[in-house]
């Protein structure tokens, strides 16, 4: 395949998307669930006329990292952070942390009764079942609107960093003793200083460069830090959302002397092209991880009836868990909250981040593909049960 070809496909893949998107503010139907039956499509394709294309593992985690610390950037760079707002942040915290552990101990119960396996495998492979991906999460609600979107945005982006804290604390060698707890908190307390220094830094870069160009050398700084504060274990999305929120918010953390260093002024007038690369970079990675994630997928594996019974199960178990919070413990609304909680990117990235001894054969990258497919479906019909908000101008 010569260069002049790629590239051809490189752009229809990105107008797609670009359509899919429109799609979806029409018809309510994620543009992820589009992408994922595009790359099922192209494969089935290539198996028909026996072209051989291999998606490499290393590629897929490549896309996911960057598209997730992009996501998250441009979510954390819409909150606003207000006195009156303090009771949604806490409630969807508290959501995102209980339905969580709750949800990923049942399933990994289940597992532990079903195959047998130690408690800590069980649960090292229930994690990336049970957290929200806030990748599909916050692009699929941006028309909804008011405080549902916020909640949904707040939660999805609380579970992936809880997510990847509890997927740490599980993989740790001295899991379930004293020890790891101190671990635990230590590496907790280390994160939230690299993320005060980093943002400083990073904040004072953004104010002080004066050169055309730089926006994406502030985003590669960030994902230095990222992938450095990953290497140590640490759950280093946290770096990604307190740099988003501070620079957001910049009137509000950046007050006293701190005004005179970082001089909130000038970050709120870099915010607006900030936000707009974040945005651009964002879709452009989520169409190409999407579409490849698809295209690595066997339908002749996925269409298998005990496959599906699986996946149907692990997703009634979520399901009913959130209801009984949602319902029960919050006394909130249902619609469409019961129904938001896709599995994605954040999934297959914890997925492929599982250390060897303590994979399980019957959790797969094809039960995976059927529990993202599912919760996706459900989150289609949340969206179409939600009541239209009036539109005072496009996102």
């Amino acid at each position: 395949m010569g260069p002049y070809s790629i590239l051809i496909g490189l752009s229809l893949a990105i107008i797609l998307s670009y359509l899919f998107d429109l799609a979806a503010r029409a018809t309510r139907i994620p543009s992820v669930l589009m992408l994922l039956a595009t790359g099922i499509a192209l494969r089935q394709t290539a198996d028909y006329f026996d072209v051989a294309v291999r998606v490499p593992q290393l590629m897929l985690e490549l896309f996911g990292i960057i598209g997730l610390i992009m996501i998250v950037l441009e979510g954390a760079l819409d909150l606003e952070l207000r006195r009156e707002k303090a009771p949604l942040i806490r409630r969807s915290f508290v959501a995102a942390l209980l339905i969580l552990v709750v949800q990923a101990g049942a399933i990994a119960w289940l597992l532990h009764l079903y195959v047998g396996a130690s408690f800590q495998s069980c649960l090292i492979n229930a994690v990336p079942l049970a957290v929200i991906s806030s990748a599909i999460a916050i692009p699929s609600v941006a028309n909804l609107g008011g405080e549902k979107q916020e909640f949904i945005v707040y939660e999805s982006t609380f579970s992936d960093i809880l997510g990847i804290m509890l997927f740490n604390f599980a993989v740790q060698d001295n899991f379930a003793q004293g020890v790891s707890v101190v671990t635990f908190a230590r590496d907790v307390v280390a994160v939230l200083v690299v993320a005060v220094l980093s943002t400083a830094a990073l904040a004072f870069l953004l104010d002080r460069i004066r050169l055309h160009v730089k926006f994406f050398l502030i985003i590669a700084f960030l994902v230095l830090v990222y992938s450095l504060s990953k290497k140590l274990h640490l759950s280093s999305l946290i770096v990604v959302l307190v740099f988003g929120l501070v620079v957001n918010n910049a009137k509000l953390f950046l007050q006293g002397p701190l005004a005179r260093w970082f001089r909130p002024e000038r970050l709120s007038e870099e915010l607006h092209q900030l936000k707009s690369i974040t945005a651009e970079s964002a879709f452009l990675i989520r169409t190409f991880f999407f579409l490849l994630f698809g295209f690595s997928i066997t339908i002749g594996n996925v269409l298998n009836g005990g496959l599906l019974l699986q996946g149907v199960l692990i997703v009634a178990v979520l399901t009913l868990i959130r209801f009984f919070y949602l319902r029960y413990v919050a006394r909130t609304d249902l619609v469409p909250e019961l129904f938001i909680a896709p599995k994605g990117l954040i999934s297959v990235l914890l997925f492929y981040s599982i250390p060897r001894e303590h994979l399980i054969g019957e959790i797969s990258e094809n039960i995976l593909f059927v529990v993202i497919l599912l919760t996706g479906i459900m989150m289609m019909v949340g969206l179409m049960l939600a009541p239209k908000q009036p539109q005072l101008g496009e996102y």
